[in-house]
């Protein structure tokens, strides 16, 4: 469809589910989802977790966010690289943590880089909130909202 000046026009179509995006870390993961046209990224919470109940952690709050009316499509979980692309001391870890959570629940889940994403979180929260203790206790939820809105635009 094409507007009257002969550019695109999105059509404003209705999905039935959301996607989540997730920023993995040792001791909280951020998470946000989807407007329902998968078009905006919004962080959503962080949950505080350990390395014994991340991934039992995870899977409830995904399968929590599966039975509500809207639903979960599909699951994005940020990979951490080096700035050059190289896998960073963390990569394994996600890598492996990623592969549990796919045996564990049923929707497809899939990766997207998470370079520099902390830090476009950081930038985008201090525009609203100058004090840090604040904003870090925001920020594992953006960085996933940056993440997956990365995922959403590309």
């Amino acid at each position: 469809m094409k507007s009257r000046r002969g550019m695109p026009v999105r059509q404003n179509i209705a999905f039935t589910m959301r996607i989540l995006g997730l920023d993995i870390g040792k001791r909280r993961v951020g998470v946000a989802t989807s407007d329902l046209t998968r078009t905006l990224a919004r962080p959503l919470a962080t949950l505080q977790v350990s390395d014994a109940d991340r991934l039992d952690t995870v899977v409830a709050e995904v399968m929590r966010l599966a039975g509500e009316e809207d639903g979960v499509a599909r699951v994005v979980v940020g990979l951490p690289r080096r700035l050059d692309g190289t896998p960073s001391d963390q990569t394994a870890d996600v890598e492996t943590f990623i592969a549990a959570l796919r045996a564990r629940i049923p929707m497809p889940v899939v990766t997207e880089d998470e370079r520099l994403s902390s830090r476009e979180a950081d930038s985008r929260l201090s525009v609203r909130e100058r004090d840090w203790k604040k904003r870090k206790a925001m920020l594992d939820a953006a960085a996933a909202a940056v993440i997956l809105q990365d995922y959403l635009d590309r």
